[in-house]
């Protein structure tokens, strides 16, 4: 077992180089601010030169400057923004179905694998902690985890109402169906973070269900965690053994209650996860995904784009992109105020 001194010394390390990583694009851009004024003062003083060759350079060298000035200031400004301590961080991402019966859970099975094919393409790892499945392709609840730099920071916004309106395939009629699945994403908490007592846990242990051979149905492998103060329940039973689906439940709990008791510092806990996950219901939505027009909107930017089967293979980074560049906008507008 290593040293408590020696972890506290490597997780100090690791959070100096998190600090410094996150100083070195503010570095370089005061350098190129710095270089731009005195190229910008150089130019001043050979804007009274005799020689109109000179003067004339000097002109386009002091334009140049200043725009590379207003760039680089901007660029400062919103680099020094406050920066969202769980950013860096791996994430657990939730999927339910919500209103919409089968049709739902069928929806809910296609962000699971939106989400997943877009750990493959960003070069993250993913992994499904938890998976309760209808049996026909749809997915009641689903447990993501993925692991990559800057994981929250992309993934954050996709937390609320996911919308779906197309027509199913067992609708002989042609009638277009509209049905939810709620998503939450949450940064996953590290170790040190999050003191769980023994006596404050109540744990179950089931049979799984589903895929997985007489195995499943021979031994009570999966396991239900419940943290009696907070009422926070976690389930896993992907895994083959008790302990290690005990460990993943675990991860599971630990995220849940870093939320929860990070929200509750800001005394919103409540408002917070009503905003992430909502109630399920139709009208509440962040997204709404068009099949019959390849279509998908995000609400809250009034931000469409086609190509629908393309987005829910993956491709989502542009969306996220706007979904960032709004946030960094109304966060340097409200710093200005």
């Amino acid at each position: 077992i290593a040293d408590a001194s020696v972890i506290a010394d490597q997780n100090r390390w690791r959070d100096l180089m998190r600090e410094h990583a996150s100083l070195e694009p503010i570095i370089e851009a005061v350098e190129v601010l710095r270089h731009a004024v005195e190229e910008k003062n150089e130019a001043q003083e050979l804007a009274y030169e005799s020689d109109a060759e000179i003067r004339e350079l000097a002109r386009m060298q002091l334009e140049e400057a200043e725009e590379t000035i207003a760039a680089q200031e901007d660029k400062i400004q919103r680099l020094l923004l406050p920066k969202d301590p769980n950013d860096d961080k791996n994430v657990m991402l939730e999927i339910r179905a919500g209103v919409g019966g089968e049709e739902a859970a069928l929806f809910a099975g296609d962000l699971l694998r939106m989400y997943t094919r877009y750990a493959e393409r960003t070069g993250w790892k993913s992994e499904i902690l938890t998976l309760q499945d209808t049996g026909i392709g749809g997915v009641k609840e689903a447990v993501l985890q993925i692991n990559g730099r800057g994981a929250y920071s992309r993934l954050k916004f996709e937390s609320g109402i996911h919308r779906v309106q197309r027509v199913p395939a067992t609708e002989s009629g042609g009638r277009i169906h509209t049905s939810a699945a709620t998503v939450a994403v949450l940064p996953e908490a590290e170790d040190v973070q999050i003191e769980i007592r023994q006596s404050d846990l109540r744990i179950d242990t089931y049979r799984s269900g589903g895929a997985g051979g007489q195995h499943v149905n021979k031994t009570e492998s999966a396991i239900r965690i419940t943290h009696i103060p907070t009422g926070i329940v976690v389930a896993c039973q992907n895994e083959r053994s008790q302990i290690q689906n005990r460990e993943t439940a675990m991860r599971m709990l630990k995220s849940r209650l870093y939320d929860y008791y990070a929200s509750q510092q800001n005394d919103a806990y409540t408002q917070n996860r009503k905003t992430q996950v909502g109630s399920g219901d139709r009208s509440e939505r962040i997204r709404t995904y068009n099949f019959p027009q390849s279509r998908v909107t995000d609400h809250r930017i009034n931000v469409t784009m086609y190509q629908l089967e393309l987005f829910m293979d993956g491709e989502i980074q542009q969306m996220l992109d706007q979904l960032m560049v709004a946030d960094e906008a109304a966060r340097l507008a409200q710093s200005l105020e």
